[in-house]
């Protein structure tokens, strides 16, 4: 985070750097060209495909390494968007499916060899980050482990959330240990991309006709619902809402935050945006963050252009982010970061609290979701492997939603990231989980030490994603939530390590210059 910190010197800069400009639109080009062309190669060999997609990650890292965590980013807001314009050209919903998971497929490509020049010593680093690097590791095994449990039962469903908890760890190394090594300036990245997607934004919600007919979303969705139907997920959520829905519309067509509390209050169906990447709560989660990203870096008029598209993706999780992160920020002005710290402790066990009290009164999905995963890990505390129970379990077609919220409970675990991980892994579900509390613990104390906004928005918005973990599968598993989080996380810790290193190794020098002998 080169801009959060003091600049190198300007004669070694303009030597060892290109212009920012530049930069910006190499690591913008490399990025379309990255994911652009996979569905394309895709379409003409499914193995050449993988193949040159295997290697343009590889090549990133060898290349250009320092826009590694920049390109992850990208295809994970951008890749669906590709793929629903040459939807037209896919044949069936599975060839769709598989061509979604390229954006998984770069990203572990990155981390991976990254993280293979780590161990080979190609890049050494400083103790600090060698130990956050050994319980990361420890994690991934961990995750791993209940990995292969879970796919001696059900490999598919494993492999899914698999991938749902491993991608956030992944961009996270990738993020530390690029940071680590490298000057990187992400500033400027996100700032564009963050122009970028409130204009494709505000384009949904004034042109949606407009938007749908050039992304070709008509097609792209047809797949979607054709999957749907012959799953049981449209049976599912119309046994359970009571909404039957016509066309493509009627399918965005949403209660104002999907809560009954706000029916007093007048508040009629909304359409949702959906972004670029065609799911309005990873949309949702990633606006918040840029809105976040750019008020920290002095860019407010900006921010402020983002919330009115955070409110039309109607998602309670990514405002609840929002609202604690900018009173995260403000109590630390007022109150100083350690009384600030303690007291969002206390805000946010007393909003779970609140939010499971008030959701079985009301007989909210998720909260019945989290009391079924919780009374899951009760019954099996070491848990029942990756894919076992869960939003994609069969018996998830067959919850009678009526009888759940009569009980408070069902039988399984359902709609909460934290519910579904305790009831899969049991006790063994505390080690990312603390792994992504230590990691947000350490960025809140340099936020503490320095008050950069974006090292405060990197501590504390871990912890409220992680809270909204306990109401939302999203929250942890989508990558544009607790993932870009922790992107940001390790580039935060990352780039402050190499600068201790930095300046410990010229302290280093200095006095071995002042006191090496004349001859």
């Amino acid at each position: 985070m080169s801009a959060r910190y003091p600049p190198q010197d300007q004669s070694v800069q303009a030597v060892t750097s290109p212009p920012a400009w530049r930069e910006l639109a190499a690591t913008f080009c490399i990025a379309i060209a990255t994911i652009g062309f996979a569905p394309v190669l895709h379409l003409a060999n499914p193995a050449l495909a993988i193949v040159v997609e295997v290697l343009v990650g590889i090549a990133i890292v060898l290349a250009v390494p320092t826009y590694a965590p920049a390109i992850a980013i990208f295809v994970l807001f951008f890749q669906n968007l590709f793929v629903s314009i040459l939807s037209p050209l896919v044949p069936l919903p599975s060839d769709l499916d598989f061509i979604k998971g390229y954006n998984f497929l770069v990203c572990s490509v990155m981390w991976l060899a990254t993280f293979g020049l780590y161990v080979l010593g190609q890049r050494n680093q400083s103790a600090e980050v060698n130990r956050i690097m050994r319980w990361g590791v420890a994690t991934l095994a961990v995750v791993s482990l209940y990995f292969a449990i879970g796919f001696s039962q059900n490999g598919q469903p494993a492999a899914v959330y698999l991938r749902n908890i491993v991608l956030p760890l992944f961009l996270f190394q990738l993020s530390l240990l690029t940071a680590a090594t490298y000057e990187v300036r992400i500033t400027p990245f996100l700032v564009t991309l963050a122009v970028i997607l409130i204009c494709c934004g505000y384009v949904e919600l004034a042109f949606r006709d407009v938007w749908l007919a050039i992304t070709n979303g008509s097609t792209f969705w047809g797949f979607d619902e054709l999957k749907a139907t012959h799953s049981g997920v449209w049976e599912a959520e119309m046994r359970a809402t009571g909404n039957v829905p016509v066309d493509l519309k009627d399918r965005f067509s949403f209660d104002f935050l999907n809560t009954p509390l706000l029916e007093g209050f007048g508040l009629s169906k909304m359409l949702r945006i959906h972004g670029p990447n065609m799911h309005p709560i990873s949309f949702a989660y990633g606006i918040g963050f840029l809105a976040l990203f750019l008020f920290s870096v002095g860019r407010p008029l900006l921010a402020l252009a983002a919330l009115p598209l955070l409110v039309f993706c109607s998602v309670k999780g990514a405002l609840i982010v929002v609202i604690f992160v900018a009173a995260a920020w403000i109590s630390t002005r007022l109150l100083g970061a350690v009384l600030t710290l303690l007291l969002g402790f206390l805000g946010l066990v007393a909003f779970a609290i609140l939010a499971i009290r008030v959701g079985l009164q009301i007989g909210d999905y998720h909260v019945i979701g989290l009391m079924g995963g919780l009374n899951g890990f009760l019954e099996k505390p070491l848990g029942r492997g990756l894919g076992v129970g869960g939003n994609l379990s069969e018996s998830y077609f067959s919850i009678d939603w009526s009888a759940a919220q009569a009980a408070g409970t069902i039988d399984g675990a359902v709609e909460s990231a934290i519910g579904v991980l305790l009831y899969q892994m049991g006790i063994a579900a505390l080690v990312p989980l603390a792994f992504y509390f230590a990691m947000a613990l350490k960025a809140w104390r340099l936020y503490a030490s320095s008050g950069y906004l974006t090292q405060g928005l990197a501590g504390f918005g871990v912890l409220v994603v992680l809270l909204n973990g306990l109401f939302q599968e999203e929250a942890l598993f989508a990558p544009l939530a607790l993932g870009l989080m922790l992107s940001l996380t390790g580039l935060v810790i990352g780039s402050q390590l190499r600068m201790q290193a930095v300046a410990s190794e010229d302290a280093g020098l200095e006095q071995l210059t002042r006191y090496q002998p004349v001859t």
